[in-house]
């Protein structure tokens, strides 16, 4: 018995293309939510995690991102998100407990596909509960517009920088500032050697000297070490031994 094949048509592959390019078989764009992914009681494990942290504790933030409408907002959340999962490397079990809490909160830019970070993004040294805070206003600011009237972010997978020299000179929030005088301050025993001598001169070059090598010198720290350095630039390393997070 001979079975005949049906007959190829035209029509046949036009609905073929039909098909492939249907909305249901090409999947979701990058960085598309159809649902808002932020909880109505996000605020509530942030002020928990708060209330557990070093409020010291030296983490970073970039003061230059392009002020573009939710982008912004979706780059801010997107590096704070890289630190949550850094402090859980370096807490105990109960406090990455409260980091995982938080983290699910803002771990949703995770499945955006962001590109590397450009050179001209500036970050500086803040304390931990400043970045938390930030969190917690980029949170806010999404919240009534992801997942609702606006749902496609693939437009913010390129991270931007505010033009000109790399946005404008970025100030150290909550985060202590050396100069010579406060060094001074701290350590008299620096201006022993001028005391009672001829050389007292030379203390205003002495101090000018002083003030422009601690300026090169955060500087450098904030502007060319990675995240994962600024530790190692900023902290003591007695204090980096003897302070895990509990």
């Amino acid at each position: 018995m001979t079975v005949l094949a049906p007959a190829w048509s035209p029509n046949s592959s036009l609905l073929l293309l039909l098909l492939l390019l249907s909305p249901c078989l090409r999947g979701t764009p990058d960085c598309y939510f159809s649902h808002s992914p932020i909880s109505s009681n996000f605020n509530v494990k942030f002020r928990k995690l708060t209330d557990y942290l070093l409020k010291d504790y030296p983490v970073t933030v970039a003061v230059n991102l392009q002020d573009e409408k939710h982008c912004k907002a979706l780059w801010s959340l997107f590096l704070a998100q890289r630190w949550i999962e850094q402090l859980k490397t370096v807490a105990g079990s109960k406090m990455q407990t409260l980091l995982e809490d938080v983290n699910t909160e803002i771990h949703f830019v995770t499945s955006c596909t962001f590109q590397p970070l450009p050179e001209c993004l500036r970050f500086v040294q803040t304390n931990i509960s400043h970045l938390l805070q930030d969190t917690c206003t980029q949170l806010l600011a999404l919240r009534p517009c992801i997942g609702k009237a606006c749902q496609n972010f693939s437009r913010c997978l390129e991270v931007q920088c505010q033009p000109g020299n790399g946005g404008p000179r970025a100030q150290h929030h909550g985060a202590t500032r050396l100069t010579a005088t406060a060094l001074l301050t701290v350590c008299p025993g620096l201006l022993l050697p001028l005391v009672g001598t001829s050389h007292m001169f030379f203390l205003p070059y002495f101090l000018s000297f002083l003030s422009s090598f601690l300026k090169m010198y955060l500087y450098v720290c904030f502007t060319y070490m990675p995240v994962s350095a600024l530790n190692v630039c900023l902290v003591p390393a007695e204090a980096r031994r003897g302070h895990q997070i509990p």
